[in-house]
C-alpha cells in the first residue's frame, strides 16, 4: 500500500480511517476517530481549530462589510456610530451623606447601605441627620 495523505496532512501506511460523504453540495469527509493515534488525533484538533478561527473571521469581515455599507447609505461612517454608544457613560456620583465624625466616610445614596448607615437607623435617626 502506498503512502496516503488525508485532508489534514498526516501521512500513513494502513487502510484509510475515514470515507467521502456528499453534504449540501460538497464533499465532506467521515472519520473513524477511534483508528487514529494519539499524534493524528491532535493534529486533527489543531486544524479544526485554525478552520474555526478562520470561518469566524471571515463571518466577523462579512460583518464588518455589512455594517459599513448600511452606514454609508445612512450617511455616517461606522466609527462615528461605534463612538456614539461608547460615549454614554455615567459620571462618577455625587455623595449626600457623610458619617458624623469621620468625614472621610461618605454615600452616595446608591447601592446598598454602608454599616454605619444601617447602624444609625436602627439606632433611631434618620438619613437626613447625614446629609451633606
Amino acid at each position: 500500500m502506498s503512502d496516503h495523505v488525508p485532508a489534514w496532512g498526516i501521512a500513513r501506511r494502513r487502510a484509510l480511517p475515514y470515507q467521502c460523504l456528499r453534504t449540501k453540495g460538497m464533499l465532506m469527509t467521515e472519520i473513524n476517530l477511534d483508528a487514529l493515534s494519539l499524534s493524528e488525533l491532535k493534529q486533527l484538533e489543531k486544524s479544526v481549530a485554525k478552520a474555526i478561527t478562520s470561518f469566524e473571521d471571515r463571518r466577523k469581515t462579512e460583518a464588518r462589510a455589512k455594517v459599513d455599507e448600511l452606514a454609508r447609505e445612512l450617511g455616517y461612517s461606522f466609527e462615528e456610530l461605534a463612538d456614539a454608544a461608547t460615549a454614554r457613560k455615567r459620571s462618577p456620583s455625587v455623595a449626600k451623606y457623610r458619617h458624623p465624625d469621620n468625614a472621610e466616610l461618605t454615600w452616595t445614596g446608591r447601592g446598598r447601605k454602608p454599616g454605619w448607615i444601617s447602624e444609625a437607623l436602627a439606632a433611631g435617626k434618620s438619613l437626613e441627620d447625614f446629609s451633606i
